[in-house]
């Protein structure tokens, strides 16, 4: 008697392999929600950049005649040229350059030394300082104004630096007070990023015979860059962009910023909005610029650490 074997249906892990291949295709759900709330934001954002643009390139005699809210006559660059000469845009995109450049390296170079110090060794403070560091943002910059003003004012300066005597009304007290309130964020952000880093990469080098500076400029350093990149972008913009402590400081008109020289384009009586606007839209420019070159560097820096886990 012969026996005739019956194949089995392939239910076994081929069919599991199909069940899961099955789980691991996508669902195809479109997020609507998600989709809308950024569009939104996007145009929240958008219109307001956009609408003073448009207002700037718009002769104040139109908008004189139809209203800031219409559509009406023709668009020229006769307030950028206006805006530029008028309000001596030259010498304050100097004075930001002064402030803002050593302030970022300023910044960014003890931040990523106290990084170094309180990620990468461990001994009795390292908590406490990174802690006093972070705790130094909580305060409100106008809480510290008024025993700061007194404090600069009373520091003597040789005449030969200060016209003033002291070190009010001089770009130090500008670039002391910025880097002293952003290296706090900056510390935080850095060793947060370097305790991320593979301990074993300094303790090679020790045994390699590298010093702690050989092993922070050599070794840790680069491997900050996308971090100190991100950094830096945002610290060019805020510094760039802060109003309060040049004006608090820094008295005489051909030292202030350009966040301050924008006051010149108003009028005695008559404030030209559309000369303000061209002035505004002229100091962006700048900081678009840095964007632009850092972006890169400046997205890659914001996800590091996305795909961990």
């Amino acid at each position: 008697m012969t026996t005739t074997a019956t194949p089995r249906p392939a239910t076994g892990r081929a069919g599991g392999g199909d069940r899961g291949a099955t789980r691991r295709r996508p669902s195809g759900r479109r997020h609507y929600g998600t989709h809308l709330f950024l569009v939104a934001m996007a145009v929240l954002w958008l219109v307001p950049l956009l609408w003073t643009l448009y207002t700037a390139l718009r002769p104040k005699e139109v908008t004189d005649r139809y209203g800031y809210w219409s559509l009406h006559g023709p668009l020229n660059l006769e307030n950028f040229a206006t805006a530029w000469t008028q309000g001596g845009m030259a010498t304050y995109f100097g004075n930001s350059a002064i402030i803002t450049i050593p302030s970022v390296l300023l910044t960014l170079a003890l931040a990523s030394m106290m990084a170094f110090a309180v990620s990468r060794f461990s001994w009795k403070f390292n908590l406490t300082l990174l802690i006093m560091f972070t705790a130094g943002n909580m305060l409100p910059p106008q809480v510290l104004a008024a025993p700061l003003f007194e404090m600069f004012k009373h520091t003597p300066l040789p005449y030969s630096i200060s016209a003033s005597g002291s070190l009010l009304d001089t770009y130090y007290a500008v670039i002391a007070v910025e880097v002293a309130f952003q290296l706090g964020f900056c510390t935080f952000v850095l060793a947060n990023y370097m305790k991320a880093l593979p301990g074993e990469l300094t303790e090679a080098a020790l045994v390699d015979g590298a010093g702690v500076w050989r092993q922070y400029s050599r070794i840790i350093l680069p491997l900050c860059r996308p971090a100190l990149a991100a950094l830096g972008t945002l610290e060019v913009i805020w510094l760039y962009n802060d109003f309060f402590w040049p004006l608090l400081f820094i008295h005489s008109g051909d030292q202030l910023p350009i966040t301050t020289g924008i006051k010149n384009l108003q009028g005695q009586f008559l404030l030209d909005y559309n000369l303000i606007a061209a002035g505004a839209t002229i100091t962006v420019i700048p900081t678009l610029i840095v964007y632009l070159a850092l972006q890169r560097h400046f997205v890659a820096g914001l996800t590091l650490g996305a795909n961990k886990g």
